[in-house]
């Protein structure tokens, strides 16, 4: 898979021939420099980018035989996110926030799943805060349950810690690992921490824009 810009007269190559196929089940770290396609790669491996050349399959769906709605119900239906800068929306209480996806996929009892959910972050007692009432470390946490709450066969998590202090920044890591490997879900780990890569049993490295190293442990 390619992904180039073209910038007037000049195109950018962003990532070039990176091929790679990842097990069900398997977590996955994505390491290298800023500016080295990291994210590029995660939003093309998600359907939010489309690439110049090569193809994307997630369960045997081709990603970009299907159009910008086919796509999106797919990640609606089988894919969870966490960002780096938690991406809730500030109208909405933590609840709200976490009930959005469950209500949109027509999901039974969404009220109830997001409460169970935030509850297991440790947000019980914080259902009716909105993100500005909460800390980075508690957006997150709201962030986390959302992702997880639709019980996603695949996790992207883009720099979740990035934003957060250290010791916050452990507390998330460790929680999203271990709900994790409670749920089963195939994770694609975005970061530049290689202590937090070296969590994942699997680790691929980018640089310039191509994959250098694959290595399992």
């Amino acid at each position: 898979m390619t992904k180039q810009v073209s910038t007037g007269a000049t195109t950018l190559t962003i990532l070039q021939d990176i091929s790679l196929e990842i097990a069900p089940g398997e977590a996955c770290a994505i390491l290298g420099a800023s500016g080295s396609g990291k994210t590029t790669l995660l939003a093309l491996l998600a359907g939010l980018d489309v690439p110049t050349a090569g193809e994307v399959h997630i369960n045997g769906a081709n990603l970009f035989a299907l159009d910008e709605d086919g796509r999106a119900r797919l990640r609606r239906n089988q894919v969870g996110f966490v960002f780096q800068s938690f991406q809730l929306l500030p109208a909405l209480t933590a609840l709200e926030n976490v009930m959005l996806p469950l209500e949109l996929a027509g999901n039974d009892g969404a009220r109830e799943k997001a409460a169970g959910w935030l509850a297991r972050v440790g947000l019980a007692e914080r259902l009716e805060h909105y993100p500005r009432q909460l800390s980075g470390g508690e957006q997150q946490r709201v962030a986390v349950a959302r992702a997880f709450a639709a019980e996603p066969r695949l996790l992207f998590a883009d720099e979740p810690t990035g934003n957060l202090d250290s010791a916050t920044g452990e507390e998330i890591i460790s929680l999203m690992f271990a709900l994790n490997r409670e749920s089963r879900t195939t994770l694609l780990l975005v970061t530049h921490d290689e202590a937090i890569a070296r969590r994942c049993p699997r680790q691929l490295k980018l640089a310039a824009g191509r994959l250098t190293s694959d290595e399992r442990r």
